[in-house]
């Protein structure tokens, strides 16, 4: 017998546009804490963006801080307010004061004096709002919270080289119990994780990152958990667009970071461009401002 001339149906051929088409995507309300820049000042330098030759207009970063809290108020999420210290200019990089995952706090421990009163002042807000005593821990090892721990859904990174210790990866293991992945930063202008690589979801274990600012061997480790991330320019990584926030849907980043903006747009992204230019002075951007309290 004559074998079919057809074989046996497949249904509908997957037109390209359909292979193309950009991922679903979907806004989650979050809660982040923030700290007004009300003494925001550059008074002396602990990064290379740091130029206290530069003057700071106060008025002017307070607005675009502003500007940035209403944004994510905009779009559903909770701003809780830590109240600024006179005597400590860089406060308004909430980021960096603690790390908060399944509602446990790693306390930060500073690698620069300027900054250690800072680590304590996250964890007396803490204390102040709620949490209890043995859901917060005060770190052993230097660790400069979310600027060297970023949170997907199957790992924390945790990004050394600069400033946070490389023995802060078993400790944030431990506590939390959660695989820690360590990632070695090798750029200066790129001192934290979180100025070299944004979680885009983090459901999805999905990133985007500056392969330059790693390690060879820290690169190969990004490409393989991540083979689909948005690897930034240079350019883009230089306009601090990786200091980004994203809530699943709405991405807000520096303003100046377009060609950022059409590769999330192409995976189902809302970009929003943020102008920190007078924070940027500091060394930080939208992330930087913005510490996240997961539940």
């Amino acid at each position: 017998m004559a074998p079919p001339k057809h074989g046996p149906s497949r249904g509908p051929p997957v037109r390209e546009e359909a292979r193309l088409r950009p991922t679903p995507r979907e806004s989650s309300p979050r809660r982040y804490l923030m700290c007004p820049p009300a003494h925001f000042a550059v008074t002396y330098s602990i990064n290379p963006w740091m130029d206290p030759a530069k003057p700071v207009d106060l008025p002017l970063a307070l607005a675009q801080w502003e500007d940035l809290r209403d944004r994510y108020r905009a779009f559903g999420h909770t701003v809780e307010l830590l109240d600024p210290d006179p005597g400590l200019p860089d406060m308004v990089f909430a980021a960096n004061g603690a790390t908060v995952v399944g509602g446990r706090v790693l306390g930060a421990r500073f690698a620069y004096p300027e900054r250690a009163a800072e680590a304590d002042a996250h964890l007396a807000w803490f204390r102040r709002n709620g949490w209890a005593e043995e859901d917060l821990r005060v770190p052993d090892h230097v660790n400069e919270g979310e600027g060297d721990f970023a949170v997907t859904a199957s790992w924390i990174l945790a990004g050394s080289g600069f400033r946070s210790s490389p023995l802060c990866r078993g400790e944030a293991q431990e506590f939390f119990g959660r695989p820690v992945i360590g990632l070695e930063l090798v750029d200066p202008r790129y001192y934290h994780l979180d100025t070299a690589l944004c979680v885009l979801d983090e459901e999805r274990d999905e990133v985007m990152y500056f392969p330059e600012a790693f390690s060879p061997g820290s690169r190969a480790v990004l490409a393989r958990l991540f083979p689909d991330a948005l690897r930034a320019t240079a350019e883009d990584a230089a306009a601090l667009g990786l200091n980004a926030v994203s809530d699943g849907l709405h991405v807000l980043l520096p303003q100046t970071a377009t060609g950022l903006f059409d590769p999330l747009r192409a995976r189902g992204f809302e970009p929003v461009g943020i102008d920190l230019g007078e924070l940027l002075k500091g060394g930080g951007s939208v992330k930087c401002c913005t510490q996240e309290l997961r539940p």
